[in-house]
């Protein structure tokens, strides 16, 4: 039996590794959020591990509003840096497996070919800002058997994600303007959770490795918009607008996509198409 924390239990990730437990009758998966574990805290994270018997971390927990982090820069450095810090080196004194989940964000967004996990780093907002530090803590600490997985566009059925404010949407209004001009490709947190649990017992590396997981294809915010409206019964109209129109806080990289071959080569795994993938989340919807 290998003992595993999820961290930030109750976000979107968190809730779909809860969700494929029972098919995994040789890990026991011990979940938390701040509540039960203050990750910021190295004290309360190691006595957690050594009580426990911890042998694998997987680490959900973030700040991930994008725009409130622009006037919470403190809380998300809190989250996003300072308490991945801790899980590194807690996971280095105690030899433990790390799974930290990272972001798309920290790349500015000036490429036009996928990005690899190499690329040069140069997040735009201080949600991709803080989300880097937390990278290069990692990468400073360097625990054995330890892993970066960069996500991108990441939605569910739970928590606060776009395909539910698209739904939300298509109910209320009868023409939503969606942004055009950004390019990535939607990940199904389901997808991200099966991988994370699968490749458990394959992680073995001396140093840090990074790699990107997100849903095959590509698309803007409008084609994901249109095609989660594809595959409900709304009649909700929908107009493109560039990211100029769309007031927001915090600018956002106009391409950042994720090419996924290293994780594909190294841990013999197929990726689902996006548009696939979002059929098989909105059939759950519909079940529930």
């Amino acid at each position: 039996m290998i003992n595993i924390l999820v961290t930030g239990s109750n976000g979107q990730l968190g809730n779909a590794i809860k969700e494929l437990e029972n098919e995994y009758s040789s890990y026991h998966l011990i979940f938390t959020d701040k509540k039960e574990l203050d990750i910021s805290k190295f004290d309360e994270v190691q006595e957690f591990v050594l009580k426990n018997k911890i042998q694998v971390i997987i680490n959900c927990a973030a700040y991930t509003n994008v725009d409130k982090a622009e006037d919470e820069l403190d809380l998300a450095n809190e989250i996003n840096y300072l308490a991945v810090e801790n899980l590194g080196f807690v996971a280095k004194k105690n030899g433990i497996k790390l799974i930290h989940i990272s972001t798309d964000y920290v790349f500015d967004g000036s490429s036009e070919i996928p990005y690899v996990e190499n690329d040069k780093t140069n997040p735009k907002n201080n949600y991709g800002f803080t989300k880097l530090k937390g990278e290069e803590a990692l990468i400073a600490i360097n625990p054995e058997n330890s892993i970066i997985i960069r996500t991108s566009w990441l939605y569910s059925l739970y928590g606060h994600n776009f395909v539910k404010t698209m739904l939300k949407l298509f109910k209320e209004k009868e023409v939503i303007s969606v942004v055009s001009d950004q390019i990535g490709s939607p990940t199904n947190a389901d997808d991200l959770a099966k991988v994370i649990l699968q490749i458990i017992p394959a992680i073995k590396n001396k140093g840090i490795e990074i790699y990107h997981f997100a849903n095959e294809g590509k698309c803007s915010w409008f084609e994901f918009a249109q095609e989660i409206l594809k595959n409900s019964d709304a009649n909700c109209k929908i107009a493109p607008i560039s990211s100029k129109e769309f007031k927001s806080k915090a600018l956002r990289p106009k391409y950042s996509l994720l090419n996924t071959e290293k994780i594909k080569k190294t841990f013999k795994i197929e990726i689902l198409n996006w548009k696939e993938s979002l059929k098989r989340c909105l059939i759950k919807t519909e079940e529930i």
